[in-house]
């Protein structure tokens, strides 16, 4: 008698999204390679970033993981295995590299906050994706490394993130030694916002993101682009940015409403424009 064929199993979803109220949830879930940005990793991070762009029922997004690790940074199996390649795996390397570059400036060039919700550790490029959210919470269990110096690797792409998140010093001892720090010691240097209770930094994340969701998000979207442009400008071009902004902010009714409602004493409507 002829064997019935095995219907087949639904394949597991490496990134999970889920929306808790106005904010959408993107889950890293690869637990068992310790969520590492494989190719498809990073692909489907970008799409959803993509998605969540003009989607305006969605007001922040949080980025969190499933398992013992937040992300242990590239794939390196999946990397090594290019090895064969007739170039040594050179143009995939750089397809990779500058893949991954793309997505975390897409979460920077994001008109929403996002913010990392770290329960675990978060190596290299997974270092690089809380470095790159605006804000992030760590589990008091979390712990961020840079160690690519210890399989001869430097950590150069994590560095860039990294470098714009924490002083010279400290960000040159995690990229030089390799070695791991605690989340309160991240917390202290600026790599984190906040450190709260194991178990807690999703329900934490979330709160923070909803926080800013109840700003406009007309402001919020040219708050968040200001903030990061002015950054990599001299003194004097960023004030004389700064101040075109403000210019074209006050022109908003956002800011016409949210300036009456406080003369007024009164919670302000906002129309996101």
């Amino acid at each position: 008698m002829p064997q019935t064929a095995r219907a087949a199993q639904p394949q597991t979803s490496i990134l999970l999204r889920e929306n808790v109220g106005s904010i959408a949830m993107l889950t890293l879930n690869r637990p068992a390679a310790r969520n590492s940005l494989s190719e498809g990793m990073i692909a489907e991070l970008h799409a959803a970033l993509d998605e969540i762009r003009d989607d305006k029922s969605v007001r922040g997004v949080v980025i969190a993981a499933n398992g013992p690790a937040f992300s242990a940074g590239h794939d390196m199996k999946e990397l090594t295995a290019r090895r064969s390649d007739a170039d040594r795996g050179r143009a995939y390397f750089a397809e990779i590299m500058n893949a991954c570059s793309a997505m975390m400036q897409a979460i920077v060039r994001l008109p929403k906050p996002v913010v990392a919700s770290v329960q675990g550790i978060a190596t290299a490029a997974g270092c690089q994706l809380v470095a790159s959210c605006d804000l992030a919470v760590a589990s008091e269990a979390a712990s961020f490394a840079t160690p690519g110096v210890d399989i001869g690797l430097f950590c150069s792409t994590p560095m860039v993130a990294l470098s714009r998140n924490v002083p010279r010093k400290q960000a040159m001892e995690m990229l030089l030694t390799g070695e791991p720090i605690s989340a309160e010691t991240a917390h202290g240097i600026g790599l984190v916002n906040r450190v709260v209770p194991a178990g807690t930094e999703r329900e934490a994340a979330i709160a923070l993101a909803q926080k800013v969701a109840l700003k406009s998000a007309y402001t919020v979207k040219l708050g968040k682009e200001a903030f990061y442009r002015q950054a990599e400008m001299s003194l004097a071009d960023a004030y004389r940015y700064a101040a075109e902004v403000m210019t074209e902010n006050m022109m908003a009714r956002d800011a016409e409403e949210g300036i009456g409602a406080f003369i007024e004493k009164r919670e302000p409507k906002w129309q996101d424009k």
